[in-house]
Formats: C-alpha cells, sequence, structure tokens
C-alpha cells in the first residue's frame, strides 16, 4: 500500500474528502519525524514505538578483499512492535 492508497482508506473510514485525509496524513507524519528529530520516541499504544538508536564508529571488513575500512557514526530509525500487534501476526 502506498500514501495514495492510504490516504483514500483513511478519506473512506473517517468520512472525510481525499484532501482533509492527506493533510491529516502529512500532518501526523510531520509530527512524528520532529520528535525523533529531537531525539524523542513515539509511542502508540497497541502498535509500536518508533525511536532513534545511534551507532557508534567502529572498524569493518570489505568481504571481497578483506582490508579494514572506518565505517563512521550514524543514526536510524528504529520501530518495535508493540505485544498486541506481534500477538496478532503469532497466534
Amino acid at each position: 500500500m502506498n500514501k495514495k492508497q492510504l490516504v483514500a482508506k483513511i478519506s473512506s473510514t473517517m468520512n472525510l474528502s481525499k484532501a482533509d485525509a492527506e493533510r491529516q496524513f502529512d500532518g501526523i507524519t510531520e509530527i512524528i519525524l520532529s520528535c525523533l528529530k529531537s531525539d524523542e520516541q513515539v509511542k502508540i499504544a497497541g502498535f509500536g514505538t518508533y525511536k532513534v538508536a545511534k551507532r557508534k564508529a567502529r572498524v569493518g571488513r570489505n568481504p571481497r578483499t578483506g582490508e579494514q575500512i572506518q565505517i563512521a557514526a550514524s543514526q536510524k530509525v528504529k520501530f518495535l512492535p508493540a505485544k498486541a500487534l506481534k500477538e496478532m501476526f503469532n497466534k
């Protein structure tokens, strides 16, 4: 499912116009992104938690040559599903 299809489902489920549904979706997405940018976790009960995971710089190896390479520190967004969501798929 892509954004357009998701907005259409939101529109039909909540009895909104597609434009209003898209504004709602974009607003929620923007709030989540701004929280993540400021290192806040976003917990949605029954669904899961979005959080920023920080990875330290480290030394790795090139698998083809075996040569050591320096891997820079980085950040990534992690999603941890809630218990209810996990149980829904692992009955």
